[in-house]
């Protein structure tokens, strides 16, 4: 039986950190669902179409990926789909707190389904997709922190 994870964020725009994490869920799952999220407390930089196309840039030609769109509660978009597992990614501390307090909520919600927290490693610690915007909107070199081949 394969096992399949979902990969939710809004990736506004997906960084070489959330490739990273990707990448070590392959490790764990045969299969990596990226679910681009629509988060009603952030205003997208990227339109989704954008957003989802930068993810098949990125991910072009790794086995077991696929994405998604989706806008309701992770864990219904987990039981819609038949996955148990959530994977998310975390750069420090603060990431940590926020991701295992949502974590502790989808449990109680979907106890049956579980989070599986993956630390960044140290060489995309220092990358956010909010870092990325602001390069862009001053016109910087974002390059070092998008993956390779991926057209902004």
């Amino acid at each position: 039986m394969k096992k399949t994870a979902l990969f939710p964020g809004s990736f506004d725009p997906f960084t070489a950190g959330h490739l990273n994490i990707l990448r070590r869920a392959l490790t764990m799952f045969d299969n990596v669902i990226i679910a681009v999220g629509i988060n009603q407390d952030k205003r997208g930089f990227f339109p989704m179409e954008k957003r989802l196309q930068i993810i098949e840039q990125a991910t072009a030609g790794m086995e077991g990926v696929s994405v998604i769109e989706y806008d309701n509660l992770t864990i219904d978009t987990c039981r819609q789909l038949g996955v148990r597992h959530i994977v998310r990614g975390v750069r420090n501390m603060i990431d940590f707190e926020t991701e295992r307090s949502i974590a502790d909520a989808n449990r109680r919600l979907a106890p049956e389904i579980e989070t599986i927290i993956i630390p960044t490693a140290q060489e995309f610690a220092h990358i956010s997709s909010s870092a990325v915007r602001d390069i862009l909107k001053h016109g910087g070199d974002y390059s070092a922190f998008i993956p390779e081949g991926v057209v902004l």
